[in-house]
């Protein structure tokens, strides 16, 4: 077995082409030659069985039961010619004693065989020439007076064992060249199979760009490349974007780091006042606490990356998990004057992943609070249409332009940073937001107009809760 795992994959599918066509040429051989041996020995059979009913013609019986021969007539038959299709014939007595045979035997017998025998063909020999004889018992009034032996020379019907002799030799030679033709139409046929060795092995983290040429016949190897194409495809887009992650992580977290450490060099170079110590520590801490936010969410996104399997499956209330990012957010509400309104018909349940639910509207809120200007106003809402319920969260903040809408998704992005610095943020919000509704199978839509507001929607599909 370890041999023939060992086998190249050409020389693999030619073995087993022939071990299965090895089957069926050697069904086909057995079925050739019984019937051409079946139909041969039917043939002599025929011709011994009108000499043994010709010689039986000869045979009569008289007043004492002793059957005659009439030698003459039988005798006159050719009978003498031992190389042209020969017969041979010989008479025996109730006894099992020999009376007469045919000039043909010499000085040779043939062989009375046991009872059992009688009227059948079975195969013998005479002096090393091939026999098939039969042997009939005489019959005067229903008593057996004596038997009659007719056997034929095989020498003119070797075509069976020539046959035989033929079909063993030209068995290995017909497997071997069909195993040569079946492991060359095997090699043409993996080729394509070769060109994707040869390509995967150009391909490598520095080159992805790499792709299997598709063969021309649209079959089973046309389908794996293409697969192994779409694979590459989304293995490239995946690293490109961990590689633009990990420098916009690296640059985001480089930068509080940058100013804490400016900071505190600062305050070394000379004394200062109480005042000045406790507002730079302050605002290191703030500097601080931004980092470990910042950290926070870049931990729930590498979360994120394998969470599908982790996803639970419960009946989730959506009204109260509205109401509850709301609470965390009432200081902050408070602070700015916003007014919340919230618009629920009916109570609305949903299911899916609580917690990661929660997420997504607590990242909408802060965002919607965070971006809406003093005294502004926010509008959440719940309704049923169709199959969906749809979530809407309307603030009348400072917005997005289109040219910048598309974007919001990515890590790391804010928009319009430079004319709104005092607006504090990591630009991963919106990019777990995304993450989470792709996962949950949740649609999100988003327009927004500049310096008039943002108005994003949440559709749950019913039908389709994970």
């Amino acid at each position: 077995m370890t041999n023939f795992l060992s086998f190249s994959f050409k020389n693999r599918i030619a073995f087993n082409y022939i071990v299965s066509g090895s089957i069926l040429i050697a069904i086909v051989f057995v079925f050739i030659y019984s019937i051409v041996k079946y139909s041969v020995n039917e043939h002599i059979n025929s011709e011994i069985s009108n000499e043994l009913f010709k010689h039986l013609d000869d045979v009569t019986t008289d007043s004492n039961d002793t059957y005659l021969i009439q030698v003459d007539q039988w005798r006159a038959r050719e009978h003498n010619s031992i190389k042209v299709n020969p017969v041979f014939v010989e008479f025996y007595d109730n006894n099992k004693q020999l009376i007469d045979k045919s000039p043909n035997l010499n000085d040779s017998n043939l062989k009375l065989l046991d009872e059992k025998f009688n009227e059948k063909f079975i195969n013998s020999g005479l002096n090393g020439i091939p026999l098939r004889q039969t042997q009939k018992p005489i019959l005067n009034k229903g008593k057996i007076v004596g038997y009659l032996v007719v056997a034929m020379s095989l020498e003119d019907f070797e075509i069976v064992e020539i046959l035989k002799e033929t079909l063993l030799i030209s068995f290995p030679i017909i497997l071997i060249i069909l195993f040569l033709i079946a492991r060359f139409f095997a090699g043409r046929s993996i080729r394509p199979v070769s060109t994707i060795i040869e390509t995967s092995s150009q391909i490598t983290k520095d080159n992805l760009q790499t792709r299997i040429p598709l063969p021309n016949n649209k079959d089973e190897l046309y389908t794996l490349s293409e697969n192994i194409n779409n694979l590459l495809d989304r293995i490239e887009n995946a690293i490109e974007r961990e590689k633009q992650f990990t420098s916009d992580a690296s640059h985001e977290l480089r930068t509080p780091l940058a100013v804490i450490k400016g900071t505190m060099e600062v305050l070394i170079r000379k004394s200062r006042s109480q005042e000045e110590y406790e507002s730079k520590i302050n605002f290191c801490i703030s500097e601080v606490d931004r980092l470990n936010h910042m950290v926070d969410q870049l931990l729930l996104l590498a979360r994120f990356e394998n969470q599908k399997q982790n996803i639970k499956v419960e009946t989730i209330y959506l009204n109260a998990i509205i109401l509850d990012s709301l609470t965390r957010f009432s200081e902050k509400i408070s602070s700015k004057k916003i007014k919340v309104t919230t618009h629920f018909i009916e109570d609305y349940y949903f299911i899916s992943d609580n917690y990661l639910v929660s997420i997504i509207f607590s990242n909408l809120i802060s965002n919607a609070i965070k971006y809406t200007n003093e005294n502004g106003t926010v509008m959440l809402s719940l309704e049923k249409q169709k199959n969906n319920i749809l979530f809407g969260i309307i603030d009348n903040g400072i917005g997005i332009s289109n040219d910048n809408l598309d974007k919001i998704f990515n890590s790391f992005y804010r928009s319009d940073v430079a004319h709104h610095s005092e607006i504090k943020g990591t630009g991963l919000g919106l990019s777990i937001v995304k993450r989470l509704c792709d996962l949950l199978k949740i649609e999100i839509t988003v327009e927004s107009t500049l310096n008039v507001g943002t108005h994003v929607t949440l559709s749950f599909p019913l039908d389709n809760p994970k």
